[in-house]
């Protein structure tokens, strides 16, 4: 069979298992309530999430008019957004209070003022009555001494130059939940179609269907195939939640950083690709090694614990995604795959990073397969017993 021939068969098998994935009740009853979960989730955080509303406080004062611009002003700087209402007199602001009208009535007085409340002033409130209080009291001094306030303070005035040798990165949660949403759907993706893979290879295998396929293919081809179908559906079901989380959150207000947001979908695509194929032919091989649906955990379960164990350490390394242990181990695959989309998210991972880490998993792929071929191709025919690795890479 020459080269067109084999790679032709190849995409006729890819699109079999592409469709027969995509067209199956579980795929769109399970891609629909994820995509319907994820848009609402993000929507309620949008709503319900936002930032906490300004405190504010009404006060009531007793005749004095030149107070309102000092309780306003220190309301201001403490984060206490002050109404100021005048009133004639003490009974009226007492008024003001006991309807609930108004937080405290000031009722200015020689050496100070009398503060009514209905049952007493919060630290924030108290605050910013004694800071206005004391700032009017020093105008109205310096005004008895013939002195202009606004030249004091202007003579006073000074100015703090701050200058951060590290400053922080306001950006700094938004890009925390998003390394973390990228490295947790990574995992999920990876893990789920590499079972798949297992599945379906156990599937032809019990049923002897494979025996049919391999009548008119080869083995490398019905794996390859497989794995390129299965594969593709998953890239397809993760663009989706990618376009819907990363458009709502933007859409909404949620996620700011745009371009950031749009380079680690990006990233997490190609990084699901990698991460897939890594697994993919493992789990393919582990697949063929036993002959029945409910043996297929004892030759999987080290790919699964590998899988969750990279979660774990992305959990961790999300704390600190420029620290030692996520910047070594994105080196080595296949934790790459979760780590490296999890620091491009972060901003901490360089071009050069990328690019080495993506030839290095690349070539460790590309050796495994020629492993799980090997594998694949003696004992996808076995029936009976679990086979060994070893024996299946004896022949």
């Amino acid at each position: 069979m020459t080269a067109p021939n084999r790679l032709r068969t190849v995409a006729l098998i890819a699109r079999r298992e592409f469709l027969v994935q995509v067209r199956a009740k579980s795929f769109l009853i399970s891609t629909g309530v994820v995509l319907l979960a994820l848009v609402a989730g993000i929507a309620g955080i949008a709503v319900f999430g936002g930032d906490a509303e300004e405190r504010t406080a009404t006060v009531a004062v007793v005749g004095d008019d030149t107070l309102t611009p000092w309780l306003e002003s220190s309301g201001a700087a403490i984060g206490t957004a002050v109404t100021v209402a005048v009133v004639a007199d003490e009974p009226a602001a007492r008024d003001e209070v006991t309807s609930g009208t108004a937080d405290a009535a000031l009722v200015p007085g020689t050496g100070g003022a009398v503060v009514v409340t209905e049952t007493g002033l919060d630290d924030e409130l108290r605050a910013v009555l004694a800071s206005a209080l004391a700032g009017h009291a020093q105008e109205q001094a310096l005004r008895a001494l013939e002195v202009d306030p606004a030249a004091v303070r202007a003579a006073a005035e000074v100015r703090l130059d701050e200058r951060a040798i590290d400053p922080p990165d306001p950006a700094a949660g938004e890009r925390a939940v998003l390394s973390m949403s990228v490295a947790f759907v990574l995992y999920l993706q990876i893990l789920l179609f590499g079972v798949y893979v297992a599945m379906g290879v156990v599937e032809e295998k019990s049923s002897r269907v494979v025996e049919v396929l391999l009548a008119t293919v080869r083995p490398l081809q019905l794996l390859w195939g497989k794995i390129i179908g299965l594969g593709a559906a998953g890239l397809l079901q993760l663009t989706l939640y990618g376009v819907a989380g990363v458009g709502t959150a933007l859409g909404t207000g949620v996620l700011t950083l745009t371009g950031t947001a749009l380079g680690t979908l990006a990233g997490a695509l190609g990084w699901f690709v990698l991460g897939f194929l890594f697994f993919a032919v493992l789990y393919a091989a582990a697949g063929s090694l036993v002959s029945r649906q409910e043996d297929v955990n004892s030759t999987t379960t080290p790919l699964t614990v590998l899988i969750v164990a990279m979660f774990g350490i992305a959990s961790v390394a999300v704390r600190d995604p420029d620290g030692t242990l996520s910047a070594t181990l994105s080196w080595v695959p296949p934790f790459s795959a979760i780590l490296m989309p999890l620091r491009i998210a972060a901003g901490v991972a360089t071009p050069a990073q990328i690019a080495g880490t993506v030839l290095l998993m690349v070539a460790v792929t590309a050796g495994l397969s020629l492993l799980a071929a090997r594998v694949y191709e003696r004992s996808v025919l076995r029936t009976g017993g679990t086979v060994s690795w070893r024996q299946a890479l004896r022949g």
